[in-house]
């Protein structure tokens, strides 16, 4: 199941850095850690699902990418997201 829309505008709402942002890299990551663990939830309880394991992979390299763009760009907003989200490192 997709995320509802009333829990993405929760997570937006935040994680925004300005009013109208919905697509900065906090909210982005915000979002895909969302999905991973619904998604991680998910497979706990269908083990076969490989179709859906293969789009968890992909979304846990596209954070992985954000978290170093926001890394290189900004360390403190970088450790900020880590320590809210709950992520290692």
């Amino acid at each position: 199941m997709a995320q509802s829309a009333v829990r993405k505008n929760e997570i937006i709402e935040k994680f925004k850095t300005h009013g109208s942002d919905t697509g900065s890299s906090e909210v982005q990551i915000a979002l895909l850690t969302d999905r991973i663990m619904y998604l991680t939830e998910h497979f706990k309880i269908h083990k076969k699902d490989h179709h859906s394991r293969q789009g968890l992979l992909k979304m846990v390299g596209q954070r992985r990418s954000l978290l170093d763009y926001l890394k290189k760009k900004d360390v403190n907003k970088y450790r900020t997201i880590l320590k809210e989200l709950g992520l290692r490192k």
